[in-house]
């Protein structure tokens, strides 16, 4: 009579199924917007470097923000494609290789939160190092000079440390020998806001390396934005840890979803052994 109860009409019949559909589906919607996202942002950033020339695009691949679009979008494509086809199909590889690589994103992520913290000093240098290689391509790339002057302006600072820094770029470089007509400026972004100017002077920063800090400070930003981002980090730590919680709680719902789907599947994989064991018995 037990053996009957188990695979008779009892909760663990040919009907019954460890899988919650409830799991399952919320798995796959939470994966199918994600994947969704990340073709789109596949998409752009393949967009904006097809808008590009040749020469300007070969030129700084470290510092585009397409590439860099394209790179999180495809991993994440990736990714959510394991999610959304193993949730989908209950396989227990696919659902496995999301959650690894889920966790593994998330490490890094806290990783690189602890270690920015503890060393800051060489989190700032690595900054300092991007922010310069970003003057250096500012004319070459249109993407990353518009968010250089996105960032000078927010920020109201010019440069890295200081709106000399300008000068390593070929463009804006102090030197007697450089052709340009741009030679010892600045960008417009590093001038002083006037709400009441309807037009943007695009030339308010010419000549501004040639001048010392107090007479250029009179039209333009001089301090850097090295310091300002840090000061600006220490000043919004509470926002920048709710963004920071914000992405790891998609993450954690993720892994933890996928864990509870792949107990579930190896459960009824089991009942269906035990079932298949029992049916030549008679008394089953």
């Amino acid at each position: 009579m037990a053996r009957r109860a188990v695979g008779g009409s009892g909760p663990q019949g040919e009907d019954f199924s460890f899988v919650s559909p409830l799991v399952k589906y919320v798995l796959f919607f939470f994966n199918a917007l994600f994947w969704m996202i990340s073709m789109v942002m596949v998409a752009v950033g393949v967009y904006a470097r097809l808008l590009k020339h040749a020469e300007a695009a070969m030129a700084c691949l470290a510092v585009d923000p397409a590439i860099l679009l394209v790179v999180v979008g495809i991993l994440t494509f990736l990714i959510t494609f394991c999610g959304c086809v193993g949730s989908l199909r209950e396989n227990i590889c696919l659902l496995q290789t999301f959650s690894v690589c889920l966790t593994v994103v998330f490490l890094l992520q806290l990783a690189a939160g602890v270690l920015g913290f503890v060393f800051s000093d060489k989190a700032r240098g690595k900054v300092s190092e991007i922010i310069n290689g970003a003057i250096v391509h500012y004319r070459d790339d249109l993407d990353l000079q518009n968010l250089i002057d996105f960032g000078q302006k927010e920020f109201s600072c010019c440069g890295g440390v200081s709106y000399k820094d300008w000068s390593q770029n070929m463009y804006f470089n102090c030197t007697p020998l450089n052709p340009s007509r741009e030679r010892c400026s600045v960008p417009f972004s590093c001038c002083l806001q006037d709400t009441h100017q309807a037009v943007i002077n695009t030339m308010c920063g010419r000549g501004m390396q040639a001048m010392g800090y107090l007479e250029a400070s009179a039209f333009i930003h001089t301090n850097g934005c090295i310091d300002k981002l840090v000061n600006w980090t220490h000043g919004n730590l509470f926002l920048l840890g709710g963004i920071t919680l914000g992405l790891a709680v998609p993450q954690l719902v993720g892994i933890l979803l996928a864990q509870i789907l792949i107990n579930q599947i190896n459960d009824q994989i089991k009942l269906q052994l035990y079932n298949q064991q029992h049916r030549a018995d008679p008394w089953y």
